[in-house]
This record gives C-alpha cells, sequence and structure tokens, in this order.
C-alpha cells in the first residue's frame, strides 16, 4: 500500500506516491532520484542525510517520509548547479574542505542552515552547527575556515 504526499523539494512542488514505512532518505533517493544526500549510518548518528525541513537540519534517515506532507525540504541539489555554484560550495573547495566527499552533502547543508539563521557564526558557534555531521578525512578545521571565509564575505 502507498499513500500520497505533496510537498516543496528544492523550491518545486511534487506529488508522490510512497510506502508509509519508507524514510525521507529513500524517498529522496529512490524515488525523486536525489542521490546528493547520502546514507551512512542510517541511525542519524553521522549527519550524512541531513536535509533541511521548513529551514531546520534533520537526519532524512530518521524522518518518515510522509512526515513531509504539506511541508519544504531542501537537499544539497537545491544549493548550486556545476555552472554556478553556490558561495559555500565555492569555499569548500577553495579551502579544500572535500575530501572524499561523502560527508560534503550533510555538510554543506548544516552550513547553510547556520548562515541562514546567523550570518556572522563564531568559531564555536560553527563547530556546534556541524557537531551532528562527521567526517573521517578532512579533520574539519578545512570545513570551519570555509565556513568562516562565508562570513568574512558577508561583512566585506
Amino acid at each position: 500500500m502507498e499513500i500520497t504526499i505533496k510537498f516543496t523539494i528544492n523550491g518545486k512542488m511534487v506529488k508522490v506516491e510512497v510506502p508509509p514505512h519508507w524514510t525521507l532518505l529513500r524517498l529522496l533517493r529512490e524515488r525523486l532520484g536525489l542521490t546528493g544526500t547520502k546514507e551512512g549510518c542510517g541511525i542519524g548518528e553521522c549527519g550524512a542525510c541531513t536535509v533541511l525541513l521548513d529551514g531546520m537540519p534533520v537526519n532524512a534517515c530518521l524522518v518518515l517520509a510522509p512526515k513531509v506532507d504539506g511541508r519544504s525540504v531542501f537537499t544539497v541539489e537545491g544549493l548550486g548547479s556545476r555552472d554556478a555554484l553556490h558561495p559555500l560550495q565555492k569555499s569548500y573547495i577553495e579551502h579544500g574542505a572535500v575530501q572524499c566527499g561523502f560527508c560534503t552533502p550533510g555538510m554543506l547543508i548544516s552550513s547553510k542552515a547556520l548562515l541562514d539563521k546567523n550570518p556572522h557564526p563564531t568559531q564555536d558557534e560553527i563547530k556546534e552547527a556541524i557537531s551532528g555531521n562527521l567526517c573521517r578525512c578532512t579533520g574539519y578545521q578545512q570545513i570551519i575556515e570555509a565556513i568562516e571565509a562565508i562570513d568574512k564575505d558577508v561583512r566585506g
């Protein structure tokens, strides 16, 4: 049995049939083809599946798909494109904050959530904002520097 849900994904309204037990992560990847959101642990510990739900970062592996009915979801695919990178994507590249890339989509979304709420975060606020996202490659310093650079660009 499937149910119909309607929600906004990256600014576009969609209507989709989904089994009621599916997670938002599975819906994004398997029904909508949005594979930028990664499945790491599947239990909400790694942050690889972080998306914005009504502007708040959530682990898509922990949200049942029917819970997004009537709501707004934003994924890494909504940030930018190959031809027009989002400033966060550019900064991550410029600061070497992308290595294997598996954590990057979730890190970018957590960074966006922080900067949307607080365009001038302190280093401690940045660390707190990305604390739900695990990275095994960069050691976090480059990620923090990439987010700080956006803040400096905003200030001018």
